[in-house]
């Protein structure tokens, strides 16, 4: 199953500086459903892709937003010149479903 949304970048205000989306409630929705009523803060494998950059990771939920979120690391944000603050149209596919 393959989910395509947008979302807007943002950095963790804590350690590490690691930047995020997170995830459209319908898309968590639709990834809870496919995993049968997932719950807890298990990851959950992913390949993600952006514009022409695709790798393999988890999204993991998020219980501020109830949905999940998307760790954008920093080679993809080079490769494909991304910022805080950007709307990025991303496309997840569930791995081992």
């Amino acid at each position: 199953m393959i989910f395509t949304f947008t979302a807007t970048l943002w950095i963790y205000s804590g350690k590490g500086a690691w930047h995020f989306v997170t995830l459209p409630n319908a898309v968590g929705d639709g990834i809870r459903f496919l995993l049968g009523g997932h719950k807890g803060f298990m990851p959950v494998a992913v390949t993600a892709r952006i514009s022409g950059t695709t790798w393999k990771t988890s999204v993991f939920p998020d219980k501020a937003s109830g949905s999940f979120l998307l760790a954008i690391k920093a080679d993809v944000r080079k490769a494909e010149a991304l910022k805080v603050g950007d709307v990025v149209e991303i496309s997840l596919n569930l791995r081992d479903v």
